[in-house]
């Protein structure tokens, strides 16, 4: 008897799994919308620079204070080839012959600018602060903006190397309360930082907070996989209404971290992965918890037939196989796991990179990013349920090869549309990342299955670095 046996034996997919599948779901809401945030709190609004006139000596010094803020822009900030302000120069004088419509300027571009030197002015009728706003991150400073997200994404890379290792020495449930707690901590320091370092230092250790615990039945781990999946498109949709309600960013990163508090609360009603304990040499405790297991799911007579000795006479093999440490080079140590390795590498970076390249570039759409976000979340839904009977009635390997090449085609067809087509490229854009959301699913459920079992926890650890790694794509 295995341990996915036992579980079985003591209710399998009963009441505590469904109870525990639902309370881990709540966080991955939240997970969506800190992964996204950065398309609303550091969204870019349009912006000039600050116009500083000087009145004295001028033959219009009685027509300042009665001029249009159209007319004062005019004469103060050059117009691009668009007829729309320069967003990073300024006239270095005041052209007060520009509103002189007898007179003619020969030439425009030989007017001496200047970079804004007082600052920049920006339109608030869509988001009333943002950290490009607040922290002025645009023009020369705008490589930031990505540094931020890039930062956050390397906080995840950082957590799947640390808290990976100490889950196996401290257990499942104890660094999961941890990150929770981390979790909530620093997303909400993040809304109060003073400054636009100790935000990224902030949003690095948001991003290192992620874990997972081990209680579901292997054959409903797809089921409950897929479930998951679900609740982080749910969460995309969500993020869309809750960032059109609240169009200030300190408020916004505030409503999207509180609730980790209460996952904190009740992380604390938790059971002990019982694979980790009888393989950490706790079998009596692992022998506790799966009795509560059994009573919470009405499996009482089987949970007390469970001892010691029948624990660890079941489990001999994952008892065995944690004798002998695992690295990453068993990923690549013999031909057949070195082929999937290979070919599961490629598939993580090409759709992690993809998908997360458009899910995070919504502003270059250039439509209304509330409903962008929407439509890009609402689209996971119908492409994961297709993806869910192709795997089901095809098989995983034509599904996923199916859902890249689709994904890859409608990525590049967007090349060559041209950018006043703003429809149409939004509309292969969505398709392209529905697409990758199938990706996403087959390929879940096809690493679980194509790894040996005593390498898989080496195979996660690899997948949440290559997810993160192509993650740092808005850098690029």
């Amino acid at each position: 008897m295995s341990f996915a046996e036992l579980l079985d034996h003591v209710g399998g997919m009963g009441r505590f799994q469904i109870i525990y599948a639902i309370l881990l779901a709540i966080p991955v809401f939240m997970t969506a919308s800190h992964n996204l945030l950065q398309n609303f709190i550091a969204a870019t609004s349009e912006h000039h620079c600050h116009v500083h006139i000087n009145i004295n000596n001028t033959p219009y010094t009685n027509l300042t204070g009665k001029l249009a803020a159209k007319d004062l822009l005019r004469v103060s900030v050059p117009m691009d080839s668009n007829q729309q302000p320069e967003k990073c120069h300024r006239f270095v004088t005041t052209q007060w012959q520009l509103l002189d419509s007898n007179a003619t300027v020969t030439n425009l571009t030989k007017l001496e600018t200047e970079p804004c030197a007082d600052g920049w002015v920006y339109d608030k009728s869509i988001f009333t602060s943002t950290i490009i706003t607040e922290w002025d991150l645009v023009c020369d400073s705008r490589q930031l903006k990505q540094m931020a997200q890039s930062i956050y994404m390397a906080g995840v890379l950082a957590g799947g190397i640390i808290f990976g290792g100490l889950s196996d020495r401290f257990g499942r449930r104890s660094l999961l309360i941890w990150c929770y707690l981390q979790m909530a901590v620093t997303g909400t320091s993040t809304a109060f930082s003073p400054s636009f370092t100790a935000y990224c230092i902030f949003r690095f250790l948001t991003g290192m907070a992620f874990s997972a615990v081990e209680w579901t039945p292997t054959r409903t781990r797809a089921v409950v996989g897929t479930m998951h999946g679900y609740c982080f498109s749910i969460g995309q949709c969500i993020l869309a209404g809750v960032a059109y309600a609240i169009p200030n960013w300190r408020w916004l990163q505030l409503v999207v971290s509180l609730p980790y508090f209460i996952c904190f609360i009740y992380s604390w009603w938790f059971v002990e992965s019982a694979r980790w304990l009888v393989i950490a040499g706790r079998p009596d405790e692992a022998v506790k918890q799966l009795q509560r297991v059994a009573r919470i799911n009405r499996k009482k007579e089987e949970g007390d037939k469970l001892n010691t000795e029948v624990l660890r006479s079941n489990m001999q093999k994952e008892i065995a196989s944690a004798k002998s440490s695992y690295t990453f080079i068993d990923l690549v140590r013999t031909p057949v796991v070195r082929r999937i390795s290979f070919c599961l590498c490629f598939v993580w970076f090409s759709t992690s990179f993809a998908y997360y390249g458009l899910a995070m570039d919504l502003q270059n759409f250039s439509v209304n990013i509330f409903l962008i976000q929407l439509v890009s979340g609402a689209v996971d839904f119908p492409a994961k349920f297709i993806s869910v009977l192709t795997i089901g009635f095809i098989g995983r390997r034509f599904t996923q090869a199916l859902t890249l090449i689709l994904a890859g085609l409608s990525v590049l067809a967007n090349i060559f549309v041209p950018q006043d087509l703003k429809t149409l490229r939004t509309v292969l854009a969505v398709v392209g990342k529905g697409c990758l959301a199938a990706s996403f699913n087959c390929v879940y459920l096809y690493t679980s299955e194509l790894y040996p079992t005593v390498i898989r926890y080496v195979e996660k650890t690899q997948r949440v670095q290559h997810e993160s790694i192509t993650l740092f794509r808005p850098s690029m």
